[in-house]
């Protein structure tokens, strides 16, 4: 059966995204509701063979932890190379998607090693293989007509990430608290499968762009791809620096989180249910920052986009001092409120609506039409670098980082990169090649 393969040219939202954001939703409710209870299932529920408990160390499941979430955020270059070369986007996500239920499967019906490893590395190819596909699916439903449409739906985009996550960090931990993993990790499976069929009910509503065989190799390592990938290169190291501190709040977060007082007006808050703050902020602070930060702050100077994102590496910085803080009342003999840890949410999450909504539409932008999924790819993988240099200071220097220094370290490494960052982007000319395009044509 054939499809469209170009943009219908209309000057409102293009038909078929309303499918496109109700697969992000129920996929990130999937991943978010699987990632957020692993460390808890790590270093509380994991089983051997013999049915007997064998948990991970904190440290061990921490690096663990970041070490998969690298994976996922690496294997999106390998996704987008796929559906640029062989299969096109469309089939590419279909493709994988279900790989990436059949790693939920694993985790649901196998509480060891074995199906732990194995879970995760299938939804490592699964998940990973479709991100930068789908981000840059979306662009692909615009043209020259209503290109101008893309920041705003790129926003919507991240808006439907972050409802899943939201609603998945409310459900899942309880759940597991309560009936398992078994059902832990079986009800994000279920929502994985929803999201492949509510991705395949909209198929004749999108433009499938062809893969273009062999000379997507000489496209994307033209003059110009190679460029356009050494100039943001630069800028995905920064933003690799940003992620470093943001992941933890999945892992050492919710580690400080059990040292902590958890009762709250007759209930006793999870504290992995906790990272369900992030979401629900940014799903508040979009809006808050589209229609009233960035307006007042484009009063004083214009708002570029690298400039968004400098702002965003100074404004993570105390989203670390505050767990330092925190870390530190601990060591004294105290107990403060987990509720405390809301309000390096709130740097951390604001930071996050700076950098990553901003990284995500620059990225497409900023990359020929010949390396947009390769470009997306990148930019996630700047995820998964942040994740290995999180991994290695757990791995390595466990023993050196204790207590709030361990926290101190990462807020000052975001310090530095901001400092440096200033500096660098100054020397950054953008080019928008998506306009430059939409004009040739």
């Amino acid at each position: 059966m054939s499809y469209r393969t170009a943009p219908l040219a209309t000057p409102g939202m293009p038909p078929g995204i309303s499918h496109i954001i109700g697969n992000e939703a129920a996929e990130r409710f999937s991943f978010y509701g699987m990632r957020g209870i692993l460390v808890t299932f790590m270093t509380v529920h994991l089983m051997n063979s013999a049915g007997v408990k064998a948990v991970m160390s904190k440290e061990d499941a921490t690096f663990w932890y970041h070490l998969f979430v690298s994976a996922v955020y690496v294997t999106p270059i390998m996704g987008a190379l796929l559906a640029d070369w062989l299969w096109g986007k469309y089939r590419t996500i279909m493709t994988l998607s279900v790989v990436y239920c059949l790693g939920h499967l694993a985790l649901a019906i196998d509480e060891t090693r074995t199906g732990l490893f194995l879970g995760l590395g299938l939804i490592a190819l699964g998940s990973g293989g479709i991100k930068g596909c789908v981000s840059a699916h979306v662009g692909d439903q615009f043209g020259a007509t209503n290109a101008g449409l893309l920041p705003r739906i790129y926003s919507w985009f991240y808006f439907a990430i972050n409802l899943g996550s939201f609603a998945a960090f409310l459900i899942i931990p309880p759940l597991l608290k309560s009936q398992g993993p078994h059902w832990a990790f079986g009800i994000p499976g279920i929502l994985m499968a929803v999201a492949t069929l509510v991705f395949w009910l909209g198929r004749h509503s999108f433009a499938h762009i062809p893969a273009r065989g062999n000379a997507v190799w000489k496209e994307t390592f033209s003059r110009e791809g190679l460029q356009a990938v050494g100039r943001m290169a630069v800028i995905f190291v920064f933003i690799a620096a940003f992620w470093a501190l943001f992941d933890q709040t999945g892992s050492r977060w919710v580690i400080q989180g059990e040292k902590m007082t958890k009762d709250f007006m007759g209930l006793t808050l999870d504290p992995s249910m906790l990272q369900a703050a992030n979401p629900l902020f940014v799903m508040l602070m979009i809006p808050l920052c589209s229609f009233l930060v960035y307006p007042f702050l484009n009063r004083f100077f214009t708002l570029t986009p690298l400039r968004k994102i400098g702002l965003g590496f100074f404004i993570a910085i105390p989203s670390f001092l505050i767990p330092a803080w925190l870390e530190g009342r601990i060591l004294a003999g105290e107990a403060p409120h987990i509720l405390w840890q809301v309000s390096a949410y709130f740097f951390i999450t604001l930071a996050e609506v700076m950098i990553s909504i901003t990284a995500l539409e620059f990225s497409y932008t900023q990359a020929p039409k010949s390396s947009k999924s390769l470009m997306l790819g990148l930019n996630m993988a700047a995820v998964s670098l942040g994740n290995v240099f999180t991994a290695l200071v757990n791995k390595f220097g466990a023993a050196q980082l204790t207590g709030p220094s361990y926290f101190l370290f990462f807020a000052g490494v975001m310090a530095t990169a901001a400092v440096v960052f200033v500096v660098v982007a100054r020397q950054f000319q953008p080019r928008d090649i998506l306009q430059e395009e939409t004009a040739a044509s």
